[in-house]
């Protein structure tokens, strides 16, 4: 097993994987960041919701175990996640111009010196940041 260069975008593309795949749950080592990306994919309805795993003798880190969110006719509520801030490319925007996905439809999660939180919770803010990734 190898490590990761940009545990966010992996992050992304195991909840893309699993998805296109029909799966009910997905497992992702465990960070601060990836947590609160969870919390925010859940307050926005994305997902059904996560619990973190303590270490044990099968992973030695803890583990988030996502449960994805699909309708009744197995369609995902995510139809696209994208990574923006890249480690070789950051993206930063202030206050005044936070991006909109998708016309306003999608989320984009920032990174703010308040916190993780969403773009449209960082407009009423007042607060700029980097912008870690685009759902919708």
């Amino acid at each position: 097993m190898s490590a990761t260069t940009d545990p966010i975008a992996d992050f992304l593309t195991r909840i893309r994987n699993a998805i296109q795949a029909a799966h009910e749950t997905v497992d992702v080592p465990a960070s601060k960041l990836k947590r609160e990306c969870a919390r925010i994919l859940v307050e926005q309805g994305y997902i059904d919701g996560f619990v973190v795993e303590a270490p044990n003798a099968e992973h030695p880190g803890e583990l988030i175990r996502i449960r994805l969110k699909y309708t009744a006719d197995r369609t995902s509520a995510i139809s696209g996640l994208r990574r923006a801030s890249r480690p070789g490319r950051r993206h930063y925007a202030g206050a005044g111009d936070l991006p909109k996905v998708q016309g306003g439809m999608g989320t984009v999660i920032m990174s703010t010196s308040s916190g993780v939180m969403t773009g449209h919770d960082a407009r009423t803010a007042g607060v700029g940041g980097e912008v870690v990734a685009e759902v919708w």
